[in-house]
């Protein structure tokens, strides 16, 4: 009876041996957190949880597999592992529902997000759920090649990364992209690179390249998103007078429009403002201080009679002989600080704008000048704020991580999650 009970343990044995160990290559995981200066964490090789009873036989060492403690009726007595003795209370991860898992993921970090997809191929497929990966925050980071691929093929819907340096994204799709919502302002990265990325994006509503190196091909791939409301290429350059016209032409429905400051010829200023779209109610054109005249503000004016905020600082050629042009619009905000020309006695007419809210006017009005303007124009309020906010993604203080008032669900940072 012992040797047919050992014959059977050998058999046993040996039908298990047969059984091939199921085993998933985190790779992919592990190369996305690392373009993105996370480490990946390792697997412990002590985590059995999910582990068959009889792989774990087959993987303890004989010796410790069996201890003989007796003998009775001629059967060996097997000592089960420690860990599968212990009683676990409660669910098992593979029995939630894929909608369970989901929520929990929801909470998570970006860094543990990645690391959960990882754990194993069911994990990875619901990590990669398109309504985790709405909006990324990665303001700041090193993105090496490859990152950008993998992550924005995902449905993002809203990216933030100001100030990052974006490598090559090399997709491996050729489907457009999903991104409606971007922000690239003052990246480090090639124009060929920005292009690439631009160019799969035909949903965007709101886009940010202040700072940027642009190119005439960056500025068509621009023009396909017609349904563009805001677009911010304050201190842009690159571009020529023919590719910011067809631009501007194609994106008929912009809300909020920022030129300032970019390099502008007198032909970039005469395109722009003889092509500002109708749409047009805030835009920022300052800057231009020997290209903008007074002839530009009047068919700026025709062009979009719908402006209510307006910023046309540091354009030295202005004097008050626009201000006409103005009466034309419902204007709440304008800005003409340092337009040197205009007196700060002329100013008084601006009271005549009856839904005129403030107005900044730094650098032509001297302290006594400024609050003999404030005591004459009670009703609105004069040098409030320097800076525009208009078509900017995200304005305040460093801890807003909202892009144009949308809050990113993951990003890098925790003390902001």
């Amino acid at each position: 009876m012992m040797r047919k009970h050992l014959q059977e343990v050998s058999a046993s044995t040996l039908n298990s041996s047969k059984l091939n160990l199921w085993s998933w290559d985190s790779k992919k995981s592990s190369d996305l957190l690392c373009g993105m200066g996370v480490t990946p964490m390792d697997k412990d090789p002590q985590d059995t949880e999910n582990t068959p009873q009889n792989q774990m036989m087959q993987m303890t060492p004989p010796q410790k597999r069996q201890k003989q403690k007796g003998k009775d009726d001629g059967f060996f007595i097997a000592r089960r592992p420690r860990s599968s003795r212990i009683s676990q209370p409660g669910i098992s991860w593979d029995s939630l529902p894929d909608e369970l898992l989901l929520g929990i993921f929801s909470y998570l970090h970006l860094t543990d997000l990645l690391r959960a997809s990882g754990v194993c191929k069911r994990w990875n497929r619901l990590s990669c759920d398109e309504s985790l990966w709405h909006s990324v925050d990665l303001t700041g980071k090193h993105l090496q090649s490859g990152v950008l691929g993998k992550l924005l093929p995902l449905g993002l819907i809203a990216l933030r990364c100001p100030r990052s340096c974006i490598g090559e994204p090399l997709f491996k799709q050729v489907r457009p992209l999903r991104l409606q919502h971007a922000d690239f302002s003052n990246c480090t990265v090639s124009t060929d690179i920005l292009q690439t990325i631009i160019s799969r994006c035909h949903n965007l509503c709101n886009l940010s390249l202040e700072g940027m190196e642009l190119s005439d091909t960056i500025m068509c791939a621009i023009a396909q998103n017609s349904d563009l409301e805001r677009l911010n290429l304050g201190g842009c350059s690159g571009f020529s007078p023919e590719s910011l016209r067809q631009m501007l032409k194609s994106c008929t429905s912009l809300d909020e429009l920022n030129l300032s400051w970019c390099d502008f010829t007198a032909d970039h200023v005469k395109n722009a403002v003889e092509n500002f779209p109708r749409s047009l109610t805030e835009l920022n054109f300052s800057g231009y201080r020997q290209n903008l005249e007074i002839v530009d503000v009047e068919i700026l004016v025709q062009r979009s009679p719908d402006l209510i905020n307006l910023d046309l600082s540091d354009s030295v050629m202005l004097t008050a002989d626009c201000f006409p042009a103005f009466h034309q619009l419902q204007l709440q905000h304008l800005g003409l600080s340092r337009c040197y020309q205009i007196t700060p006695a002329s100013l008084l007419d601006l009271g005549k704008l009856q839904h005129l809210k403030t107005v900044s006017v730094f650098g032509i009005v001297t302290d006594n000048s400024l609050q003999v303007l404030k005591e004459s124009l009670p009703h609105i309020k004069i040098n409030g704020s320097y800076f525009s906010t208009i078509a900017r993604p995200t304005t305040g203080g460093k801890k807003n991580r909202s892009i144009w008032g949308i809050k990113c669900k993951l990003s890098l940072n925790r003390t902001d999650s």
